[in-house]
């Protein structure tokens, strides 16, 4: 199950990864920069229509059930009477002159054995001996067969349970390619004042340009593709013809992250995008529950062209198990966050795959905080999460959740929430083990307090002072793990 899961987040990636491709070389071989999306907009968006309607197909299949269905019930019946009633005397008269009252009967007694209602089954029981010749057996039989019978069902679930997941993977892959079929930018010529006076100017620098184009987003943030090469085996640095499109674009723009750091005499593509308005610091401080060596707590920061995201999980229990599965957990969350996908879906992908691979009593909470670097806007998911604080000089809100962790449920209810971060706020993500070594009932209240108190500057250092605070709360015994992340966010 999870491998065929896998094999169609494959090929869905491969596909759009090939039409992307077309996109681009097909204008290439034309020698014409200016591109037409929508005829591969429209190839995804068929693709995403076929996920869908094959998700669709699981979706209307038989749901999870709490109880035998009629059918089967029908069938213990049945097992039992081919068992040991073909064969009684009295059959003719349980089974043939007093049906009606015979079902009814062994109906209140399946379900006296369903509900598990001992003292009532008991005294029914005692009833049954003085009507049935074979008691003994019949209730044997039928105790057996409903305990198959339940065993089937509890199968089932698990079934419907895994056909539910690879139905919600199918949606989620199927919303994503859809998205990202409405937001293709268009590939278009950069304008020609503009690409003349960059060419010329960068002539000048030794830098010749094969090619410009820009693509236009949504969001009406510039992103620039230059080909170009250095002449006379000379090599500058890219951030310096990042300055000479900041002026000429009149905003600021950078190299994109991961991007080469030179030119040299080989024609090469590289992409300038528009500088973010926020810079983020950020740092982590941990403890160990004690007795143990190894934290159930994992973290990731990751910072990309246009959001910067902290995610937090906490493990059931602590030590190595507790951080195999939160460790799971994050390194998921990175890999879906970093790919693209938005934080519901990447948290619907992640719990789907939990669930797919659940052991009893294992699951982890999911925590996601999100900040778009050229907004300010932060965005919040949490499921089964401890509350994340925003200290504003001396001001502390608390968003808090109630929500499942993740790996529980097929439909995990988790919550999410927007806020507004301005130049030197700071966003504090704490797990459970740090609420719970305040005292009960004013866990937030105290926790805002113990952020209020604290006159460090520098992220990892607030975070180190907030554990410090909350260790003397518990007489500096770690009940169970601690982790505070701490990330800082000013103006550029």
């Amino acid at each position: 199950m999870q491998d065929f899961i896998i094999a169609m987040l494959a090929i869905s990636a491969i596909l759009i990864i090939r039409d992307m491709a077309k996109i681009v070389f097909w204008g290439r071989k034309k020698n014409d920069p200016v591109y037409d999306c929508h005829p591969q907009k429209e190839r995804m968006e068929q693709y995403a229509r076929s996920l869908q309607k094959l998700a669709d197909t699981f979706y209307h299949m038989p749901y999870r059930r709490e109880h035998l269905s009629q059918s089967e019930t029908e069938g213990i019946f049945e097992e039992v009477r081919e068992k040991l009633c073909s064969h009684c005397p009295g059959q003719n008269r349980c089974w043939t002159l007093q049906e009606a009252l015979t079902y009814k009967k062994v109906y209140d007694l399946l379900r006296l054995i369903e509900e598990d209602d001992r003292d009532r089954l008991l005294h029914r029981q005692a009833d049954w001996y003085g009507e049935c010749i074979n008691a003994g057996k019949f209730l044997e039989y039928l105790r057996e067969a409903f305990q198959t019978a339940r065993q089937n069902l509890i199968w089932n679930n698990r079934q419907t349970e895994n056909r539910l997941a690879v139905a919600e993977e199918l949606n989620e892959v199927a919303s994503t390619i859809e998205k990202v079929a409405a937001d293709l930018y268009d590939i278009t010529t950069v304008p020609g004042e503009l690409e003349q006076r960059a060419e010329k100017i960068l002539r000048k620098r030794h830098i010749l340009v094969r090619q410009m184009w820009m693509l236009q987003s949504p969001e009406e943030k510039f992103r620039i593709f230059i080909t170009m090469r250095v002449r006379s085996g000379q090599c500058v640095a890219v951030t310096e013809i990042a300055a000479i499109l900041s002026e000429l674009c009149e905003r600021k723009m950078v190299p994109a992250r991961d991007s080469r750091a030179i030119v040299n005499s080989e024609n090469r593509t590289v992409l300038f995008v528009e500088d973010t308005n926020y810079k983020v610091l950020y740092g982590a401080a941990r403890v160990t529950k004690e007795k143990e060596t190894v934290s159930g707590d994992n973290y990731a920061f990751t910072q990309g062209e246009e959001q910067f995201v902290m995610c937090l999980s906490d493990g059931m229990g602590s030590g190595l198990e507790a951080s195999r599965e939160s460790e799971t957990v994050v390194e998921l969350l990175e890999q879906f966050l970093t790919t693209g996908f938005s934080r519901e879906t990447s948290a619907k992908l992640l719990n789907s795959a939990l669930v797919l691979q659940r052991r009893d009593g294992m699951y982890s909470t999911v925590d996601i905080c999100a900040l778009n670097l050229y907004t300010g806007m932060c965005e919040f998911l949490k499921a089964g999460a401890a509350a994340t604080f925003i200290r504003r000089d001396q001001w502390v809100e608390a968003i808090s959740s109630s929500s499942l962790a993740a790996g529980l449920v097929q439909q995990m209810d988790f919550e999410t929430a927007a806020k507004k971060i301005y130049d030197g706020d700071y966003l504090i993500m704490v797990t459970d083990g740090v609420l719970d070594a305040l005292p009960e009932e004013k866990e937030e209240e105290t926790m805002k307090e113990i952020i209020l108190q604290i006159h460090a500057s520098k992220p990892q250092e607030i975070g180190r002072c907030i554990l410090e605070k909350v260790m003397s709360y518990c007489g500096y015994r770690a009940i169970d793990d601690m982790t505070v992340l701490v990330a800082g966010v000013w103006k550029k």
